[in-house]
């Protein structure tokens, strides 16, 4: 008997032991498997959460960049704007330098060619001046002359008409002269 009840037995106990671990494995593995198919639902979830969280932080993060960019642009227009300006007034400035430049360094020309104009007229009247003292002293030793001719004329004048009047009386006197002695 003791052959056949090994062979009863340990089909027996292997059946209580293959109970005993089904048993336990069967009463927690639906657990375990909703556990776990939990788990991997959370996981999911969260997975999802943390992947809108991202996604949003994304699309904040974009529009800041937009918002950014936006301000960047605006500020390097606001910038090409002010320099196209300051670039503008230079430029107004350079010209109207170059401009001033010209009308002064043609008045400069003209007031040079009116300098060489009034000294040219300058030299002439100092040579008008010294030919008009030169006249003046010629005229002076001419009036001189000519009152000392003038001079001489009346006495010349005087000594003809004294020789004239002495010329008559001796006619009127040999007149006389002749009628008394006829």
């Amino acid at each position: 008997m003791k052959k056949s009840f090994v062979y009863v037995l340990a089909p027996i106990v292997a059946l209580i032991i293959f109970g005993a671990i089904y048993w336990n494995f069967s009463s927690g593995y639906e657990a375990k498997e909703e556990a776990k198919a939990l788990k991997v639902k959370q996981e999911k979830e969260a997975k999802l959460l943390a992947q809108a969280k991202a996604n949003e932080q994304a699309i904040k993060d974009a529009n800041a960049g937009v918002l950014r960019r936006k301000a960047e642009r605006e500020a390097k227009e606001a910038k090409d704007k002010k320099d196209h300006e300051a670039r503008l007034v230079a430029t107004d400035a350079r010209d109207k330098a170059f401009a001033d430049k010209e009308k002064f360094a043609k008045l400069v020309t003209r007031l040079e060619n009116d300098i060489k104009n009034e000294q040219s007229a300058i030299t002439k009247l100092g040579e008008e001046k010294k030919m008009a003292v030169e006249e003046q002293a010629f005229l002076r030793t001419y009036v001189q002359k000519a009152e000392e001719n003038v001079k001489n004329l009346r006495q010349v004048l005087e000594k003809i008409a004294a020789a004239d009047a002495a010329r008559a009386a001796a006619e009127a006197a040999a007149a006389r002269a002749a009628k008394n002695k006829e």
